[in-house]
């Protein structure tokens, strides 16, 4: 059953703890220089000094204020562009309700990065949040708490392993994603994919749990279209060229690009962008069975192109193809798609940072300047060209998987490219959708990349719908 988790601020009328935020090298020079500012009032000053306090970014200490009541004061890194320094409270402080004295540099999302820590996956234990904020002074609370709430969704996902997240209980999700909001919603399953979406198909007909197709349409008759596209792998063995052990563990993320597919709609929806917009989830477990598809095998695409499969664990651009082929008919304004496509990707860039692709240059320009303006961060990587011969098929037009290994992230994105033949402009986000070290604001888990900048992107592009 579909559930958007609830994200709030503390009850106004609740009684909170005040907060002082004050950079670690400045307290560190006030312990030192006595008349130096720290934004600290003088009690939480003598208190540091008596305790001999390390002022270190990260590092906090609680005092008597003035009449006895309690106070705490958090260090800040002066130096770190990350305005998600303050929600590292929410992991360290006891439970609670307590508000900042003065707001950071940037409290939308110092507050987000809050609401977002203090929110832990529950399914299996049972975790309450526990601590709570106050509202910060000019912030709109009720923005950032469906924000806040829409990328718990998203993460909650992620979380939650193959067993309780196979392809029925995605597609659920994605169904009562669009109920919630009002958009409509149709499914292609099984066999019948085989003959409109043979990849997908091909790539989902090994698991007993049978692959599909989720569409959702909200506000169609909007002129202008934006299009959003997920891989949806639930599961990924590797199919039959199957992957070893430290490979396999955190497969169950693979429909990672999903989830950040559903929440960027969600936050779309939820801001009621002025905007048609189009959500295609290709779902499947990649299996190990007799029915598997293999290396080998030559299949046609959606859009009439042959494909050869070079390896069987490459088959995410496989069922994203057939999914941007049906998304590009229709010539969508803007079109984008999520996928956890390649390791190379996080050779790269690690982890944190995602890289894109896109051939235009004003649209690759906004992702950037957005990524860093909400702190999702994104980097381009280049579609480039002279590789895109490589993957020329021996027998179809196409291989999956070329040999070699070099520039894979590059190659699977030129791969997608082939099914984006319209005036669309395009972008893809080759996402890892997982915090492996938990950080302020984000815990280790789950993590739905490049969708809040993809919310930030479309509401400037497309702007906020008025209320009748």
């Amino acid at each position: 059953m579909f559930e958007m988790p609830k994200l709030n601020f503390a009850d106004p009328a609740e009684k909170s703890i005040p907060v002082w935020l004050t950079g670690a090298k400045q307290l560190k020079t006030a312990l030192l220089e006595p008349k130096a500012p720290a934004g600290l009032p003088a009690e939480a000053l003598r208190f540091a000094a008596a305790t001999s306090f390390d002022a270190k970014p990260g590092r906090h200490f609680w005092f008597a204020q003035a009449g006895g009541a309690p106070g705490v004061a958090f260090c800040l890194d002066e130096d770190a562009a990350d305005p998600f320094q303050p929600g590292a409270l929410a992991t360290i402080l006891p439970a609670g309700a307590y508000r900042w004295v003065e707001n950071p540099q940037n409290p939308e999302l110092a507050a987000l990065a809050f609401l977002l820590g203090a929110h832990g996956f529950a399914r299996y234990k049972n975790l309450r949040q526990r601590v709570k904020l106050a509202a910060p002074e000019g912030v709109d609370a009720r923005a950032v708490e469906s924000m806040a709430s829409c990328v718990a969704f998203g993460r909650d996902l992620i979380d939650t392993p193959a067993n309780d997240l196979g392809p029925d209980e995605l597609e659920a999700a994605a169904l009562g994603l669009a109920e919630h909001f009002g958009a409509k919603a149709k499914v292609i399953r099984g066999k019948a994919l085989e003959h409109d979406f043979p990849l997908i198909h091909a790539v989902g007909k090994g698991s007993s749990r049978a692959p599909r197709l989720v569409e959702l349409r909200w506000k169609p008759k909007r002129t202008r279209k934006l299009t959003l596209v997920g891989k949806g792998v639930c599961f990924d063995s590797g199919g039959l060229n199957i992957k070893p052990e430290s490979a396999m563990g955190l497969m169950k993320k693979d429909m990672g690009g999903a989830a950040a597919a559903l929440v960027a709609a969600a936050l779309i929806m939820a801001g009621n962008l002025d905007v048609s917009l189009r959500v295609l989830i290709p779902i499947v477990e990649n299996s190990v069975s007799g029915e598997a598809f293999r290396p080998g095998d030559v299949y046609r695409s959606r859009n009439g192109l042959s494909v050869e499969i070079g390896n069987t664990d490459a088959e995410g651009r496989l069922i994203l193809a057939d999914a941007l082929a049906l998304a590009d008919e229709e010539k969508p304004e803007l079109l984008i798609d999520f996928a956890t496509l390649t390791g190379a990707a996080r050779v790269a860039l690690g982890p944190d940072l995602p890289p894109f692709f896109t051939d235009d240059e004003a649209l690759a320009e906004a992702i950037s300047r957005h990524g860093f303006a909400v702190n999702d961060p994104v980097w381009r990587l280049p579609l480039w060209k002279p590789y895109a011969a490589k993957l020329d098929g021996k027998i179809a037009d196409l291989n999956n998987a070329p040999a070699g290994g070099m520039a894979g992230a590059i190659l699977a994105a030129l791969f997608l490219r082939r099914f984006v033949s319209k005036d669309a402009s395009w972008a893809h986000f080759d996402v890892y959708g997982w915090t492996p070290a938990a950080r302020p604001g984000r815990p280790e888990g789950g993590e739905a990349q490049a969708a809040r900048l993809v919310f930030s992107l479309a509401r400037e592009r497309f702007g906020t719908a008025k209320l009748r």
